[in-house]
């Protein structure tokens, strides 16, 4: 297949926070199997003026590749909806990666999942949710480990860590750090917010299998929506055993889909529980290189993004044969991207909001937190609209998106 992967290259499109994990591990994978792949920065706001100039660009990548497939991962509003039906009508596939959907789903997939040919979730519950609100193009899939990243384990007596963890520091994440650490146990962290700063993918797996443990927790990075357990399976589940590590994380649903529990992985609920798993890793160096070996082996023969994606193109195939191909209407577009107009009510009312928001946050974060009261109210209380050329938030704030 021809493939246009529409994605960031960095972390939020930050070079300081190290390269985007979709970048690092979707697009080998997609070209192992064989695809042509193209690839479209969308999370970056420094090539354009504002999000027509990114929209436009994208519509016209998707003209001169003529791609079966758009796989794209959102963060939020970047790609407009009216964008995702030109590229529909022209006849590729569309289909977007859903990272969070334990607390997003609310907030951007069930606002927006029925313009896609198909949504991929990793969060279980999510297919009900997205049944419920009658998008029924919904495939439950799953994260995995690059390939090109394993790593044979580590005896533990080699290794340089006692326990490590590779991670932003948010939520419970400190917290659980600082039990340990009052229990006499290092813990070395990297990743945003942590003293030691984030670190390349390349460093992460030498980190990684270099540790005689190495830390997972569950959370997402915001509350699960409705209530539900907002507990999910990170990435670094199936990464840490493929690096020649040995997983020692927080519980989360459906873990015991993927790995036996207690002889590949394991898993602990609350600092007490964690304290005592630790200890006891410690304690029996060959206890733990065992589960090494054998989580490495589940994750070698199952749990590859080429696995992933070879399945989930497997379910896309048959339509993009059934899909005619046509021009991208660009007087549409054009018509469309008039809307996206920032005009003086909305730079004073970007102003007032910017100020409101800099006399409680400062400065230097108040143009962030001024977005976010934006965008929260946005999609409260104008829904889908949010993600249209003419919705308030990426109007008014397009380098804070």
């Amino acid at each position: 297949m021809n493939i246009l992967c529409v994605f960031g290259e960095h972390a939020y499109g930050d070079p300081a926070r190290g390269e985007g994990y979709e970048y690092v591990n979707f697009l080998p994978a997609l070209q192992r199997l064989g695809h042509r792949v193209s690839f479209f920065e969308s999370f970056s706001r420094e090539p354009y003026a504002d999000f027509a100039g990114l929209n436009r660009a994208l519509l016209k990548l998707v003209e001169e590749t003529s791609p079966d497939v758009v796989l794209c991962v959102l963060m939020q509003y970047e790609v407009w909806i009216e964008t995702m039906r030109l590229i529909r009508k022209s006849g590729p596939l569309l289909v977007n990666w859903s990272t969070d959907d334990s607390w997003k789903y609310l907030r951007f997939s069930r606002l927006i999942g029925s313009e896609f040919d198909l949504s991929v979730t990793t969060y279980p519950n999510a297919v009900a949710w997205y049944q419920r609100d009658g998008i029924g193009s919904v495939y439950l899939s799953q994260w995995a480990a690059n390939i090109d990243s394993f790593i044979p384990p580590l005896p533990a007596a080699a290794c340089r860590y006692l326990v490590s963890f590779v991670g932003a520091a948010y939520g419970n994440r400190p917290a659980m750090i600082e039990v340990l650490r009052r229990e006499g146990i290092d813990v070395a962290c990297f990743g945003h917010g942590w003293p030691a700063g984030p670190v390349d993918t390349k460093r992460i797996s030498e980190i990684v299998r270099a540790s005689q443990i190495s830390l997972n927790f569950s959370e997402g990075s915001q509350d699960a929506q409705g209530g539900a357990d907002g507990r999910q399976i990170k990435a670094r589940v199936f990464e840490v055993p493929g690096y020649g590590g040995c997983l020692l994380t927080e519980q989360a649903p459906d873990l015991n889909r993927y790995f036996r529990i207690g002889e590949e992985i394991l898993t602990f609920e609350g600092g007490d529980e964690l304290v005592g798993a630790v200890k006891s890793l410690l304690a029996q160096p060959e206890q733990r290189d065992a589960i090494v070996r054998r989580g490495f082996e589940r994750v070698s023969k199952e749990h590859t993004y080429d696995r992933r994606f070879d399945d989930l193109l497997g379910e896309l195939a048959r339509r993009v044969a059934q899909r005619p191909r046509k021009p991208i209407d660009w007087s549409e577009f054009e018509a469309v991207a008039r809307r996206h107009r920032f005009g003086p009510a909305l730079k004073l009312l970007r102003a007032l909001t910017v100020a409101c928001a800099s006399l409680f946050w400062g400065k230097q974060r108040g143009p962030r937190a001024a977005r976010r009261i934006a965008f929260e109210l946005s999609w409260r209380f104008f829904g889908s609209h949010t993600y249209t050329a003419a919705g308030g938030p990426g109007r008014m704030f397009y380098k804070e998106s």
